[in-house]
């Protein structure tokens, strides 16, 4: 078997020379044989099809560290792999062009706070939380106000004073005053507001160190919802009949799907699908998903805990809010649902129509 040259293989695979050299440093893309005098490389022509797989994932943007990943994998555990990360990249680039339009707007002396319909719009809405048929006591936090919506889910030993702790936080915002382009800045400044109060739940050396919660918020301006989004609470959006998810869940299991190591009907019954990976705790990563959301006369929300997401199917989340035309009959809706599920755990909905005003 005739060997590639350093230069005619890069020539082949697209790839330049200092490519080449880095990729071997990386384990990525060894050669089939190094010279032991020179150090001079050279390829096999049967390792061009991994170079070029290896250069369309650079194109990708995709990480050296995933891509070596990839490599290992046989070629339908690769394509998952791949799958997954472009999912990522779309969900990402979604948040970005979100930013991008509300900076535009601001900066070209549009006011995203002023209603881009001609008839002004409001907001109505309901929240509910319940104890479930299982747990002794509610951690759960649900709120609903005339410009704020919030679901937190505490956890540990004084997850009920957290997840309340964190909503109040952010009440304030019902009655601030908030820029229109500083909208995100202000809904980011409650947050750490938030955090400092749920680490104010339990000093240092305390039994309930633990303590933390999940928080989801989103911050009506007239025109726009902000969503502010950490843990593994839900945002849902019920849009000309259809329902979307429109957060992603901070959670191992959720990372696991993202990598394609897991399937989602394997995560939902995974033993770890609970266990977060952000949070607002001690010691817990709380960098959050900070989003606007151009809203929509006939827009249904639906924020809530996990205690109704882990046992209630999105289909039947589906039927209740394109067919329950009140908040406060939605919300109770979903909660005896996730109660006839067993209710293992607290449950928490806040439902929100954007509707015009009279």
């Amino acid at each position: 078997m005739e060997l590639l040259t350093i230069g005619a293989f890069a020539k082949a695979s697209r790839l330049s020379p200092k490519a080449l050299r880095l990729y071997d440093e990386l384990g990525l893309l060894t050669p089939a044989r190094v010279d032991p005098d020179t150090g001079y490389r050279r390829y096999a022509p049967q390792q061009l099809e991994q170079a070029r797989l290896v250069a369309w994932l650079r194109r990708l943007g995709m990480p050296l560290a995933r891509i070596r990943r990839v490599c290992a994998l046989e070629a339908g555990e690769a394509a998952g792999e791949i799958r997954a990360y472009w999912a990522r990249v779309e969900a990402d680039t979604a948040a970005r062009r979100d930013l991008a339009a509300f900076l535009v707007d601001h900066l070209t002396g549009k006011d995203p706070a002023m209603s881009r319909t001609t008839a002004p719009l409001a907001l109505r809405y309901a929240a509910l939380s319940d104890t479930g048929r299982v747990r002794a006591s509610n951690q759960d936090t649900a709120y609903a106000g005339s410009r704020l919506l919030a679901v937190a889910d505490g956890y540990g030993g004084a997850g009920a004073p957290a997840s309340a702790a964190a909503v109040e936080a952010l009440r304030s915002l019902e009655t601030e005053t908030v820029p229109a382009g500083d909208l995100l800045g202000a809904l980011e400044d409650a947050l750490g507001r938030a955090e400092q109060a749920v680490h104010g739940v339990s000093a240092p050396g305390d039994d309930d160190t633990d303590a933390g919660t999940t928080l989801t918020a989103m911050l009506w301006t007239g025109s726009q919802l902000a969503l502010v989004h950490i843990g593994d609470s839900r945002v849902h959006l019920l849009r000309d009949g259809e329902l979307f998810q429109i957060t992603h869940d901070h959670t191992v299991v959720q990372s696991l799907i993202d990598e394609g190591r897991l399937t989602p009907e394997e995560a939902a019954s995974h033993p770890q699908r609970s266990l977060l990976m952000r949070a607002l705790g001690r010691g817990a990563d709380s960098t959050p998903d900070l989003r606007l959301h151009d809203a929509r006369a006939g827009d249904r929300y639906l924020l809530c805990s996990d205690g109704l997401s882990t046992v209630v199917p999105a289909g039947d989340v589906h039927r209740v809010l394109s067919g329950t035309p009140e908040p406060e009959a939605a919300v109770r809706a979903l909660v005896d649902l996730a109660n006839a599920s067993g209710g293992p755990d607290n449950v928490s909905c806040v439902v929100a129509d954007v509707v015009e005003q009279p």
